[in-house]
C-alpha cells in the first residue's frame, strides 16, 4: 500500500546521518496500549480519565487512586510486546544513523525492543515513589499488594501516597532529561516525530528547535498534529505499516512489506 508523502519522507530519512526519533503514544497502539488524544483515545472516549494524570487530583482523590491502581493491575496482566513500529525504529541502530531516541511514552517498549539508551521525558512505570518521603519501590511489588487486597497501597515507611515514577500534569520534568531532549534536537539533521499529536509541552518544542537548527522534519501520525506546518514531509496512516517502509536501509528494497519487521520476541 502506498501512503501519501511516504516517498518524500523515505528519501529524507534515508539521507539522514544524525537522525533523532521522537515517539508518542501512537507507536504503541498496535501493541494493545490505547493512545490518549486519538479518535478512540483513552481521554477522547472518557474525558474524566484525564484527571488521573493530574498530580493534584491523584494526590487528593483516594477513589481516583484506587481506580488507577486497579487499571495498572489489569494492564499488567496483558501480554504487551513491542510491535513492528518499535522494531523498525530499533533497526535504525544497526544502520548507524540513529543519533538519539526520545519518547513521551512510559510503557518501556522501546527498551523491550532492544534500545539501551532512551531519553524518557515522562519517566516510566518500572518503579513507584512516595510523594511524602521519596521512598522508591519496584512497581511489581506495589501491584502485588493491590492483588492481595490493598486497593490504594501507601508507603511502607511514612504512609504517604505512592505513584508511578512518571511525570504527571502539574509536575516538573526532570531538568537534565528535558535538556538532553532539546540538545539532541539541535544536533540532528532530521527529526522524525512518530505517533504524537505534538500538543504537549515542553517536549513538543523539540520540533521548532530542530527546524531552527536546520534539520528537516518528518511527521508520521494517524491524525494531523500541531506541528504539521513545520514538517518537510507528513505521512498519515497506520504507524506499524509505515515505519518499516520508512526506516528500511537506504539501499534496501523500498517496497519491503510492513510484515517483514516482526516485533522482537513475536
Amino acid at each position: 500500500m502506498e501512503f501519501e508523502g511516504l516517498a518524500a519522507a523515505r528519501e529524507i530519512v534515508g539521507e539522514a546521518r544524525r537522525l533523532v526519533v521522537l515517539t508518542g503514544a501512537g507507536i504503541s497502539t498496535e501493541s494493545g496500549i490505547p493512545d490518549f488524544r486519538g479518535p478512540k483515545g483513552v481521554w477522547t472516549m472518557n474525558p474524566g480519565l484525564e484527571r488521573a494524570s493530574n498530580i493534584d487530583s491523584y494526590r487528593t482523590d483516594g477513589e481516583l487512586r484506587r481506580r488507577v491502581w486497579q487499571r495498572r493491575v489489569e494492564l499488567a496482566e496483558v501480554d504487551v510486546r513491542p510491535n513492528r513500529g518499535h522494531a523498525a525504529v530499533f533497526g535504525l541502530v544497526g544502520q548507524g544513523r540513529l543519533h538519539a531516541l526520545v519518547t513521551q511514552n512510559i510503557d518501556g517498549l522501546h527498551g523491550a525492543a532492544g534500545h539501551t539508551d532512551v531519553i524518557e521525558v515522562h519517566g516510566n512505570n518500572t518503579w513507584a515513589s512516595c510523594l511524602g518521603c521519596g521512598e522508591r519501590r519496584p512497581m511489581t511489588e506495589m501491584l502485588d499488594r493491590v492483588r492481595q487486597g490493598d486497593p490504594d497501597p501507601r508507603c511502607s515507611i511514612c504512609g504517604g501516597v505512592v505513584k508511578g515514577d512518571v511525570i504527571m500534569f502539574g509536575e516538573a520534568l526532570v531538568p537534565h532529561v528535558i535538556e538532553a531532549a532539546f540538545r539532541v534536537a539541535t544536533e540532528c539533521d532530521v527529526l522524525l516525530a512518530v505517533g504524537t499529536t505534538l500538543a504537549v509541552g515542553p517536549v513538543n518544542g523539540m520540533v521548532p528547535r530542530a527546524a531552527r537548527s536546520g534539520a528537516r522534519i518528518v511527521i508520521v501520525n494517524g491524525e494531523p498534529t500541531e506541528m504539521d506546518h513545520l514538517a518537510t514531509a507528513v505521512v498519515r496512516g497506520p504507524i506499524g505499516e509505515i515505519l518499516p517502509l520508512l526506516c528500511a536501509p537506504p539501499d534496501g528494497d523500498a517496497h519491503v512489506t510492513a510484515t517483514s519487521a516482526p516485533a522482537p520476541g513475536a
